[in-house]
């Protein structure tokens, strides 16, 4: 009833009908999360489900984890603002969905991983299973505070709250439905909210083409004329980001590590039964997430067309905030309860219980030597997704600064996922010993990146950012290999 509670102190703000939606909306989240968190025994419940659920809940799952609020928010700000130069990186993500489902997920059954970073205790040792999982935690961390700030900014555009106030709310509904209900409850809950999105973003899209004068003929003549409707540019400049050829790079690099090493998104594919049932799952997100985001890509044209037509509707003062701005001025009763139940839902669905996995699984278990009961590491669980709720609610403040979120998101994305990545290819890739070695590979790859990323920055080279996560990963590969014999050879006894 917390959030039930929050949102009826909007009263002034929406109307009877906004309400309804809302309420109801955030709270079949508490009921999915009782229903399938009620018997959760020990981790293996809590964290992978005894793999027992079905490939199409699944594959939902991962579509509403991959779309979140950085889409609904993000998104239409791009085509808003820009245009639609992100699609080669769409084309970039479907391959990289290939490659994981193929390279990846067979070796993560074959060892029965409930953290993925176990993977890498198989392979090199546990140093590199530990820094893997502390990499992924920086990763995750950074880059879902991010897509939180998305979220509360905005509700709290919408709803006239303050961020401090909209992330209290999200962050303490986050934590009570994560900690109870487990992976079972993510997964299940993430398949309604999947069709939230997709039900929300067809009705905006509706609603927006009666709303322009003309109809779509209209839209894409304006859109045309502006530039907005650019998608695939073919010349070689390899400085530019927005290329097809250095965009579908940039997309298939962020795929294979957002896909295949990030515990958050892979986690939901070691839930369903077999890995030939999980590569299914993952190929068949191809014909899921990129339609949506295809869509959510349309709306901030068709946005940016209605503004055009309507020079006396008073417009959002930055481009990051157009939905929320369109939202709170612009929609009628209902639809502006339907989009805002989607902004929420997609916040809510946050990396704690994968945060929380790799937590127990890859270093608390181990410092433990694994003797303590189920019982207690369940409890320990419950406990990091509280910890780790509340780191993310500091790092999404810090975020309030950003302007473009999409772009600025994947940046960060690429300084240490690149490292993580690279670390993956060489096991996975290669018959090479490491273990020490990774560990200085991947902190090169990161300082690497990100004096480039600085260096790039403030103009003092010529780099697109796409090519940081290429980069990152050819660094660590490179290193770990090099690195690998000589310091295999110093840790044996002498």
């Amino acid at each position: 009833m917390i959030a039930g509670t929050a949102i009826l102190g909007f009263a002034g703000t929406l109307g009877g009908m906004d309400i309804s939606i809302v309420v109801v909306a955030v709270l079949l989240l508490f009921v999915i999360s009782y229903v399938f968190g009620r018997e959760e025994k020990d981790t293996n419940d809590f964290f992978l489900g005894r793999r027992r659920v079905p490939s199409i809940v699944a594959c939902l799952s991962f579509a509403a984890a991959e779309i979140s609020a950085l889409t609904i928010i993000g998104f239409p700000a791009t085509a808003y603002g820009e245009n639609w130069e992100y699609v080669p990186f769409f084309i970039g993500q479907a391959l990289a969905r290939v490659s994981v489902a193929f390279l990846f997920l067979p070796v993560f059954y074959k060892y029965d991983c409930t953290s993925i970073y176990e993977f890498l205790r198989h392979r090199f040792g546990r140093e590199t299973q530990y820094a893997g999982s502390i990499f992924f935690f920086v990763t995750r961390l950074i880059a879902s505070g991010v897509r939180l700030y998305a979220a509360c900014l905005g509700v709290s555009l919408i709803m006239g709250w303050s961020l401090v106030q909209t992330l209290l709310m999200f962050t303490v509904v986050s934590i009570i439905f994560i900690a109870f209900g487990g992976i079972k409850a993510v997964v299940w809950a993430g398949a309604y909210q999947a069709i939230c999105f997709l039900a929300a973003g067809i009705a905006l899209f509706i609603y927006l083409i009666y709303q322009i004068h003309d109809g779509l003929a209209e839209a894409w003549q304006i859109a045309d004329q502006a530039g907005r409707l650019s998608a695939c540019r073919f010349d070689f400049n390899l400085n530019d980001p927005t290329t097809f050829w250095v965009g579908s790079v940039n997309g298939f690099f962020i795929g294979m590590a957002s896909f295949g090493t990030d515990q958050e998104m892979t986690q939901r594919l070691l839930t369903v039964k077999t890995h030939k049932a999980s590569q299914r799952t993952l190929i068949s997100t191809i014909i899921t997430v990129i339609p949506i985001m295809c869509l959510y890509l349309a709306i901030g044209t068709l946005l940016y067309v209605f503004y055009q037509q309507n020079p006396d509707v008073i417009r959002p003062a930055e481009a990051k905030e157009v939905i929320s701005h369109f939202v709170a001025h612009s929609l009628p009763a209902g639809l502006k309860g339907l989009l805002l139940a989607a902004i929420i839902l997609a916040s809510i669905d946050s990396p704690l219980s994968s945060l929380a996995s790799s937590f127990i699984t890859d270093i608390y278990r181990p410092l433990t030597k694994n003797k303590a009961t189920e019982k207690h590491y369940l409890l320990v669980s419950r406990g990091g997704v509280v910890v780790f709720g509340l780191i993310l609610a500091l790092i999404a403040l810090a975020c309030e600064p950003v302007k473009n979120i999409l772009w600025f998101a994947f940046k960060i994305f690429s300084i240490t996922g690149g490292a993580i990545l690279g670390v993956f290819l060489l096991g996975l890739l290669t018959r090479r010993k490491a273990n020490k070695g990774n560990i200085i590979a991947m902190v090169a790859s990161t300082l690497c990146t990100l004096v480039l990323m600085l260096l790039s920055h403030f103009g003092v080279i010529r780099l697109a950012w796409s090519w940081l996560i290429v980069i990152g990963t050819g660094t660590t590969m490179f290193l770990g290999y090099l690195l690998g014999p000589i310091t295999i050879k110093s840790e044996l006894p002498k």
